[in-house]
């Protein structure tokens, strides 16, 4: 897609809010807008040692608004901040990112206490309630490499924990299909603008919310409530 196309249908939906879902749901060259059905697996064999010191996780996976609410509500994260990884400095942009040709995927960064809540436990839920990690390039609505699947680690363990996690989960065949979520390696992250921050918990009613992203953190809530917080973690300064 180039600067020159129009945008595709699902980004004005984002931008409009709900009063565009039902026009949006009309047309014929997009599939039925709904969230993706929480997987419930096993947590991983491989994690990492408990560390004294607070780490930062970057994940992507589809639209960084749903990820981002999903990660606020999990014990022991301290932030998650929706941003852009894989690309350069100078593209980093919602405008720029949106078109696909960056090499950014839209992704969220999140600090946590591993003494309350392990990288590995991270990944679970991020594989199962955050997103569909078998899409390729596409979560939702929302298509393009800048919705794709990825890890990105800050440490050699981190990589190691999340190639013994996707080993251990296409083993057990816990999805239908193979894991296509990629590790990327020495990526950095960049903030996203101040109007994407704790989008979800600011604009509930937000049509594209309420049909992709809530249902993720109610899938949280059912299916591992021993992580689940109630009163998300919001980011407190907005730096774009």
């Amino acid at each position: 897609m180039n600067k020159q196309s129009k945008p595709r249908a699902s980004t004005l939906l984002k931008l409009a809010g709900g009063a565009a879902l039902a026009a949006v749901l009309l047309l014929p060259q997009l599939p039925a807008l709904s969230a993706e059905d929480a997987v419930v697996i096993a947590a991983p064999t491989v994690d990492e040692a408990v560390t004294g010191h607070e780490e930062t996780a970057v994940f992507a996976g589809g639209c960084f608004w749903g990820v981002q609410g999903v990660f606020q509500h999990v014990k022991g994260v301290k932030n998650a901040v929706s941003g852009y990884t894989g690309g350069a400095a100078g593209s980093a942009h919602y405008d720029d990112v949106g078109y696909g040709n960056t090499g950014h995927a839209e992704s969220v960064q999140v600090t946590f206490d591993p003494s309350q809540v392990s990288y590995g436990k991270l990944l679970q839920v991020f594989f199962s309630v955050a997103h569909n990690p078998t899409m390729l390039n596409r979560q939702g609505p929302d298509s393009g490499t800048q919705y794709r699947s990825a890890i990105f680690p800050a440490t050699p363990a981190q990589r190691k924990v999340a190639e013994a996690y996707i080993a251990q989960l296409d083993a057990s065949h816990a999805f239908k299909a193979p894991i296509v979520t990629k590790i990327e390696d020495g990526k950095r992250f960049y903030m996203a603008e101040a109007y994407h921050q704790n989008f979800l918990a600011m604009y509930p009613d937000n049509g594209y919310i309420a049909v992709n992203d809530l249902p993720k953190v109610a899938n949280l809530k059912r299916f591992m409530p021993a992580v689940y917080r109630n009163d998300p973690v919001l980011v407190k300064v907005a730096m774009k």
